[in-house]
């Protein structure tokens, strides 16, 4: 509506409802595959945003479900509407864009929040596999780029709207993006961090989501690109495959699985999916306001000049416009951008409802314009439609329409030093114990850290007079040494096949001592649960033998219940292994502790040891293909024992086409893309990193090598001191 003195419109989203952007750094934060959120006060502050919600009632868990999936069917019907009152295509691709922004920081990492409520201490248990197997549906286990979040990702590169998309976490540096978009995301993404704290909310919410489904805004989007995406793939209740189950039955049987098992934590389920249903209701009631508030293009005009104010205040003093300078307009802009949209309305820059002929979008912004690409041509379209909006008769610019506020995430303690770092391990029986869950303390972090380093530091030690992986990587990859090796096991194996078995007490003491190794199989690898590393090129195939190795969710195919069986056959009954009993057991020796340990260290860095890891899990995937695991097939039959443990590794992790040829393949992809130069960072210096950590299975254990990772043990603290 025109006006001689407009109205203030409603300031940019981002800025309005969250000043400090909290939510958007909870996201960043919290999307970081290496994030150790502290325990204390930060989790009474999550508590206190899940209590944030509207009290339910007596309404159950199928209730509030209902209710959920009900409200999407409707919010999406809404938002459907609000593309057919778009008057002309400029709006309609406005309105698409900003929806499709507003939902990326949910729709990329849809079901992130599951990540890591498999651990190595729940690695057998029945709610761990359902949910692994939910989780394993989402991030398209199997396949690069094939997770929910991917196909949404092709969205946004449709749209020509990625720049701030890969990694997640750089989102957050979108300032189209409102804040309160990160909120819901944020939380469960932080809540995700702390699986153990959080398991029946985390199901809770996850249930919501699934039941509400794609999230409604992007009802609008799909309305106006129908055919553009996978679709289906982007709605986290829908079947990744035609005929199969879908993400909301998974998701159910994940929670009747917890229940079952833990009946009590049902009022935790309820009240995970009652604060995920509120936070969705009011962003997205909040979007829809600010979407409907879009289709004037005094919106969008109001949030670009608010957002490019600050830069431009610094350069226009001389320029004066309607008695002060337009540096003077611009710094008002930043708090109230109604008047500078007024004055350039009236001003000699502007023809109004006529852009072509305005100097403001034409001549001024040319290749000989004094602002050539201040603006970004998504910018100039929006100056544009502006324009010509704008009435003919130079009756003024109209005001903005408000939109509802949004409450940002309230974890101060995200942002500030724990004043409890907590305590390190006192022994490796403790440290063993305290990792095998995902969370833990700073001091645990620290003292894992160095762990790592003195065991790396050991096996880097005379590396170059041992045989191990070739001494500099070929570009033709590594299959062909592959197969070099399996027939070195074969010949081996060949040559020793008359030795006699081990004896039944050797082979029974052998065994357990190994329990402590075998009932965390793969544990050097659960970095890799981590959504976008479970996605990505290098670590599909890495979460994929994580995923194997806990059975692909099936209690019959899952490595530490097999080995469970075998000890079982051997009259060995042990603690469960998340246990503090299980550790402390009498009959394992100290030194079978040792490399369990360096397993759970190193798998908590995904990306600050990725050479060593895709080093390790080579040598531990083709270390008993061909030659032990069919010695050790002979000694448990000679002495009437299962051998199904070992018959399934040695066919699984097989150089053609199991998980020997996955490390393999994953070792070359990553080098491929390594540089050819030398020093750090060059493809020497990584290669020799690589075959570290190929060693690091094995590491020598004589008094140089030791010395050389006390060396690396002393170091790593002074930097921790230095922190």
């Amino acid at each position: 509506m025109p006006t001689d003195t407009p109205a203030s419109p409603a300031p940019s989203p981002h800025r309005r409802r969250d000043a400090q952007g909290a939510s958007r750094g909870v996201y960043a934060r919290a999307a970081d595959p290496e994030c150790s959120l502290p325990g204390g006060r930060l989790l009474e502050e999550i508590r206190a945003e899940l209590r944030r919600a509207p009290d339910p009632g007596p309404a159950t868990r199928d209730d509030l479900a209902g209710r959920a999936a009900t409200w999407a069917a409707g919010e999406r019907q809404r938002f459907s509407a609000l593309l057919g009152q778009a008057d002309d295509d400029g709006t309609r691709d406005a309105l698409v864009r900003r929806a499709a922004l507003a939902c990326a920081p949910l729709a990329l990492m849809s079901g992130a929040w599951l990540q890591w409520l498999s651990s190595p201490a729940t690695a057998d248990e029945p709610v761990a596999l359902r949910v692994l197997t939910l989780y394993a549906d989402d991030v398209g286990a199997g396949h690069p780029g094939a997770s929910r979040g991917s196909a949404y990702l092709a969205l946004l590169r449709r749209l020509l709207l990625s720049e701030h998309a890969v990694p997640a976490a750089r989102l957050a540096l979108d300032q189209r993006i409102d804040d309160a978009a990160f909120r819901l995301p944020g939380l469960l993404l932080a809540m995700s961090r702390r699986p153990e704290d959080f398991r029946p909310e985390i199901l809770g919410a996850d249930l919501c989501l699934r039941h509400a489904g794609t999230p409604p805004a992007l009802a609008l989007v799909r309305d106006a690109l129908p055919g553009t995406i996978d679709w289906p793939a982007v709605d986290p209740a829908a079947a990744r495959a035609e005929g199969g189950p879908t993400g909301l039955d998974r998701a159910r049987t994940a929670v009747d699985a917890l229940l079952a098992d833990d009946p009590e934590a049902e009022p935790r389920v309820i009240a995970g999916l009652a604060w995920a249903l509120d936070a969705l209701r009011t962003w997205s009631a909040a979007l829809l306001a600010e979407l409907d508030a879009s289709r004037d293009p005094a919106y969008d005009m109001a949030e670009l000049m608010r957002l490019r104010a600050r830069e431009g205040a610094v350069y226009h003093h001389d320029f004066a416009v309607e008695g002060r300078s337009l540096s003077a307009w611009l710094t008002e802009c930043r708090t109230d951008p109604a008047p500078l949209l007024g004055v350039l309305s009236r001003s000699r820059l502007v023809k109004p409802g006529r852009s072509a002929a305005s100097p403001l979008v034409n001549g001024l912004v040319s290749e000989r314009g004094p602002m050539f690409r201040v603006f970004a041509p998504e910018d100039l379209t929006v100056i544009r439609r502006w324009i010509d909006s704008l009435p003919a008769d130079g009756s003024g610019a109209a005001a903005a329409t408000p939109v509802p506020d949004v409450e940002p995430l309230r974890l101060p303690s995200l942002d500030t030093a724990p004043a409890d770092r907590g305590r390190a391990p006192a022994d490796l029986r403790e440290a063993y114990w305290m990792l095998l869950n995902r969370a833990g303390t700073p001091a645990l972090r620290g003292w894992a850290v160095d762990y790592v380093r003195g065991w790396l530091a050991r096996s880097r030690h005379g590396i170059d007079r041992v045989d191990t992986l070739p001494g500099a990587w070929n570009p033709a990859g590594l299959r062909p040494w592959l197969a070099e090796q399996h027939d070195l096991h074969g010949q081996e194996f060949a040559e020793g096949r008359e030795a006699p078995p081990a004896g039944r007490a050797e082979l029974i003491d052998s065994t357990v001592q190994l329990a402590p190794l075998t009932l965390i199989d793969g544990s050097w690898l659960q970095g890799f649960t981590d959504y976008e590393q479970a996605a990505s090129e290098i670590g599909f195939s890495l979460f994929e033998t994580y995923w194997d190795e806990l059975g692909n969710g099936e209690e019959r195919l899952n490595h530490p219940l097999i080995y469970r069986e075998v000890l079982a056959e051997m009259d060995v009954k042990l603690p469960p292994t998340g246990s503090r009993e299980f550790s402390r057991w009498s009959g394992f020796r100290e030194s079978s502790f040792e490399l369990p340990v360096y397993w759970l260290c190193v798998g908590r860095f995904p990306r600050t040891f990725l050479p060593e890891v895709l080093g390790l899990n080579l040598a531990m995937e083709l270390s008993g293909v061909g030659g032990s695991y069919r010695r050790a097939r002979i000694a448990l039959k000679s002495h009437g024992f299962s051998t199904r443990f070992v018959d399934i590794h040695n066919t699984i992790d097989n150089v053609s086409s199991g998980h020997s040829a996955w490390a393999a393949d994953a070792v070359d992809t990553y080098m491929a893309g390594v540089p050819l130069s030398g020093g750090p960072g060059g493809r020497d210096e990584v290669w020799t990193r690589v075959r570290v950590g190929y060693r690091s299975l094995n590491p020598p254990a004589g008094f140089l090598a030791r010395q050389a990772a006390r060396r690396a043990a002393r170091t790593s603290v002074k930097e921790h001191r230095h922190v």
